[in-house]
């Protein structure tokens, strides 16, 4: 019965140009799911370089702020009197 109908629907000329139509609609419409999952992607991506990039930048201002300490208590002092700390 479902072949005879399918069978009905392939000899059927207006049938095969809705299904031609058919197919092309969906292929656009998966194109454009896969475009739209592939931007959310690229955002959290770029979120992530961001915050990385934050990170680094924080984990460098700590490294330079730890060259400027002072070196001994004696330099604390020299530095706390002539108020360069």
């Amino acid at each position: 019965m479902i072949g005879g109908l399918i069978a009905t629907l392939a000899r059927s000329s207006w049938a095969r140009t809705a299904l031609c139509y058919g197919v092309s609609a969906l292929a656009i419409l998966l194109f454009l799911v896969a475009l739209r999952r592939s931007g959310e992607r690229t955002g959290r991506l770029a979120e992530r370089l961001e915050t990385t990039e934050k990170a680094n930048d924080v984990q460098r201002q700590m490294l330079e702020a730890t060259a400027r300490r002072p070196r001994s208590r004696d330099e604390l002092v020299e530095r706390l009197r002539d108020g360069r700390f």
